[in-house]
């Protein structure tokens, strides 16, 4: 039997969830086949790291999932119409045997496009997904039937292959390879016009070879320089990087205007500032050279201990006593003296 379904993010899943006495059944994990309309077919590049390797990016509207095996209450299909299933994305990975199709289809000529043919119609794609289904009431009626909410295991990201999927893409491609003359075969042709119209130039010089006698430039007939012709390869790889350099410049954009990434605080709390301060030219000292800073250090620590030192001798050093203060301190210390001797003789008395 098959039935409308309904997404797990609906406000009717969560509704449900806290209802008590409500039957329920939730499954997880569940291998199904996914229908999907095909809207956008995109040729992309991983990146240098991996040489530039070519994938299949497809883009969709979910139409269906089919488990495996039924679900309760005879459930074997869950549709959405139109406008009402998720978005999937879908990323297609060739093998080598298929790059080698590829390849001899015309993949490094400029007329090398992706296949029209497969968009626009439905793809059965293989997923895991995780249901809940709330059963019908007791009452048994005509238009009484379960209802089936899905949540499809990475939706926005589906990885197949030729294997797990069974599409060869490869199969798709127009042969390219006949429309013309290829651009790698141009530039051996002009590389082998160039080779033969110049002259010869040995590798070694005449002592590394031994050779006595002189060796004379052969020079034939004045040929006309083949244009310079752009390799085949390098202009498809520079394509390629442009392009991967533009999508990541896309993504830039987008982290930087959604709030609360990385990118949109340095936007608004670094850069921002910045920007500002350089509009409105606010001055600012230039900075110091490391040796005149510790120049300058040096010497206000000199001008600093030498103060000190100064200061300590001006405490250590004492005023020279005048004659009469010298004279008061001898009669002083004599008197002292005296008043010792008496004090003896009185004790020894």
């Amino acid at each position: 039997m098959r039935t409308a379904g309904l997404t797990m993010n609906d406000v009717w899943a969560h509704r449900v969830l806290r209802e008590r006495g409500v039957e329920t059944y939730r499954l997880e994990g569940v291998t199904a086949e996914l229908g999907v309309m095909v809207e956008s077919l995109d040729l992309k590049h991983r990146g240098k790291e991996e040489n530039y390797r070519p994938y299949l990016h497809m883009t969709g509207e979910l139409r269906s999932v089919t488990p495996a095996k039924a679900l309760p209450f005879g459930i074997s299909q869950v549709t959405y119409s139109p406008g009402q299933g998720e978005k999937v994305d879908v990323f297609y990975e060739f093998d080598d045997q298929q790059l080698v199709v590829l390849a001899s289809k015309g993949y490094f000529t400029s007329g090398f496009a992706v296949p029209e043919q497969v968009t626009g119609i439905e793809w059965e794609l293989p997923a895991t997904a995780d249901m809940l289904m709330l059963a019908p009431s007791g009452v048994q009626t005509e238009d009484d039937a379960p209802v089936v909410f899905t949540q499809i295991h990475g939706i926005g990201g589906l990885e197949i292959d030729l294997e797990s999927s069974g599409y060869d893409l490869a199969g798709y491609f127009a042969d390219h390879s006949k429309d013309g003359v290829p651009r790698t075969e141009a530039v051996v042709d002009a590389r082998g016009l160039k080779a033969r119209s110049d002259a010869i130039n040995s590798l070694f010089t005449e002592d590394e070879l031994g050779l006595d006698t002189e060796v004379k430039q052969i020079v034939g007939a004045p040929v006309p320089e083949a244009a310079p012709v752009v390799d085949g390869m390098s202009a498809r790889l520079q394509q390629i990087e442009a392009e991967i350099a533009a999508e990541r410049e896309q993504y830039q954009t987008e982290r930087a205007s959604t709030e609360g990434t990385t990118e949109n605080l340095y936007r608004e709390r670094v850069a921002a500032p910045l920007h500002r301060a350089e509009e409105q030219k606010v001055p600012f000292a230039p900075p110091v050279p490391a040796r005149e800073a510790q120049r300058d250090l040096n010497l206000d620590l000199d001008l600093e201990l030498e103060e000190q030192e100064q200061e300590t001798r001006r405490r250590e050093v004492k005023p020279v006593p005048s004659l009469d203060e010298l004279k008061r301190q001898v009669a002083q210390r004599a008197a002292d003296l005296d008043f010792g001797e008496a004090y003896e003789e009185s004790l020894g008395s």
